[in-house]
């Protein structure tokens, strides 16, 4: 798999080309997993609240994830070692179970999000310099297509769409939201 064959989320096809152009002229590849935690009796998504001290994304809701580095074989192994860097997730702890389709952010990244079962209750490590707090969300609220809005976002001087969603005070908006949007589309097909 190219990690930067990027797919164009939900609301990006309607970006100007001059944008979209902009936007993939330097492409980074990144990884991130959604770890799908499973319980006796529901599934849950664990999400990561970033650091506000973060200069990008700062206080933003996301997967554990990042950059693909020289040291990463792989996009696989890139969201893996973010991921234990991140949460304290080992590799050996995740069961993957498949991958989304690289896509485009509004940041210049290409991502992959590799889909991973874990297990519940298991202890993990935070790196507060990257990860304020995470929290649980059921698998069953992103599958309900009426609990993703749309809203707007400027950017780079254009009004775009961006899919988000509200699971109490949380805002789950742009590329975490289209690739649980992705994710519901691969799950319920």
């Amino acid at each position: 798999m190219d990690p930067l064959a990027v797919f164009m989320s939900q609301g990006s096809q309607v970006w100007p080309e001059d944008l979209r152009n902009k936007i993939c002229e330097n492409l980074k590849a990144a990884g991130v997993l959604i770890p799908i935690i499973e319980y006796s009796n529901n599934l849950s998504i664990l999400l990561t609240q970033r650091s506000a001290d973060l200069k990008n994304h700062a206080g933003e809701i996301s997967f554990p994830g990042g950059c693909m580095e020289s040291i990463d074989t792989d996009i696989r192994e890139t969201a893996l070692r973010e991921t234990y860097e991140e949460v304290g997730i080992r590799p050996e702890q995740i069961d993957i179970s498949g991958y989304l389709q690289p896509m485009l952010t509004m940041t210049g990244y290409a991502v992959t999000a590799i889909v991973g079962v874990i297990q519940p209750y298991m202890a993990l490590k935070l790196d507060r310099s990257e990860v304020e707090d995470v929290f649980e969300v059921p698998l069953s609220f992103f599958l309900e297509e009426r609990n993703q809005q749309l809203s707007e976002r400027e950017v780079h001087g254009v009004t775009i769409q961006v899919v988000e969603f509200n699971f109490g005070d949380m805002r789950i908006w742009g590329a975490t939201a289209n690739m649980l949007v992705a994710l519901r589309n691969t799950l319920l097909l």
